[in-house]
């Protein structure tokens, strides 16, 4: 009993003091923390380095791949449209400067090709939007087999564009098309929509239209969902019906996304190829005898891989890429408007 309370009188040493106070514990609490001068300084320069480093490492392949596929190319073909390079000689190159360029503006071809696209895109894009409004509208209600509607809304978008227009060559053919059986079934003379000059834009547009609806359709319904539901029973309450809660509630929430899906179904109507292409058959790449639905990308690949003039077809390759950057700033524009309109 006695040395055990000399043990507790005794002040306590540094071999005897508790583990949180020892020097040991103490330097290694300071090792966890913060690195050690002198051996460990590498650690410190490489943890600072790679919490730098860290995040471009992340988003270095998609620069490279946009680079090697996107960039680079991009910046050849701009050279190549102030040259006059021609398919069967590739390594003879002779500087014409804007040469390519003016005799685009020159051209009827150019011209035409540049009606034709403005032409098919609206009478596909303005019909295409509206039935996707209406369609998503119907199915943001609460349906049976929301879940089915949704995904046969989509499946054509899923569809080759080589299967659907090839299906839709056979629903307009001149002989035995359904189209034409439909008319003359109601008294109407058939029409050669592959030589018609607005039959066939008209038939042409039909396959942009079957193939984005869908898709435009579950864009508007992800963004009916989004919309706060007590705007809707605002509404109910001041005695507003479903018409006029689309007019006043649903459309006015919907214009961001109204002008997303314009710019780039828009876009999508200036690079439209697969379609006319496949449509006109033997034809296609002249957008059908009398260049009726030659749209801008017909006219590059028959530039360039028919005629064999490289030169040309880069220049409006060109040209279709600074309509897609007027295009944009048009759409900055009147985003910002809108903004400042909120």
């Amino acid at each position: 009993m006695t040395s055990s309370k000399q043990a507790l009188a005794q002040p306590a040493t540094s071999a005897d003091a508790a583990p949180g106070n020892q020097p040991g514990a103490a330097r290694g609490a300071q090792g966890r923390g913060t690195p050690p001068p002198g051996g460990s300084s590498w650690r410190s320069r490489l943890y600072r380095w790679d919490m730098k480093a860290s995040p471009y490492a992340f988003i270095s392949p998609f620069f490279i791949v946009f680079g090697a596929f996107s960039l680079v190319p991009l910046l050849y073909t701009a050279w190549y449209s102030l040259h006059n390079v021609q398919l069967a000689d590739l390594d003879k190159q002779t500087w014409v400067g804007l040469d390519n360029y003016q005799n685009l503006l020159s051209s009827d071809f150019f011209w035409n090709s540049l009606w034709v696209t403005f032409v098919i895109g609206v009478i596909s894009t303005v019909p295409q939007l509206m039935m996707a409004i209406g369609i998503a509208h119907l199915l943001n209600y609460k349906l049976r087999g929301s879940t089915v509607w949704r995904v046969v809304m989509l499946t054509p978008y899923a569809t080759s564009v080589a299967a659907a227009t090839l299906v839709f060559v056979l629903l307009y053919s001149w002989d035995g098309g359904m189209i034409n059986w439909l008319l003359d079934f109601i008294g109407i003379d058939p029409v050669n929509w592959r030589e018609s000059d607005w039959g066939s834009k008209f038939a042409v547009s039909t396959i942009v239209i079957w193939r984005w609806t869908g898709y435009n359709a579950l864009i508007y319904l992800a963004a009916m969902q989004a919309i706060p539901s007590d705007l809707y029973e605002s509404a109910a309450l001041d005695g507003a019906g479903r018409w006029q809660q689309f007019r006043h509630v649903t459309i006015p929430m919907l214009r961001p996304t109204i002008l997303f899906t314009v710019v780039v179904s828009t876009i999508g109507a200036t690079q439209l190829f697969g379609e006319p292409l496949l449509f006109g058959g033997v034809s296609g790449s002249k957008g059908g005898s009398a260049h009726q639905f030659q749209t801008l990308g017909l006219y590059m690949y028959d530039q360039g891989w028919i005629v064999g003039n490289l030169g040309k077809a880069s220049a409006i390759a060109w040209s279709m890429f600074l309509i897609l950057l007027i295009i944009a700033v048009i759409n900055l524009v009147v985003t910002r408007r809108l903004r400042k309109a909120q």
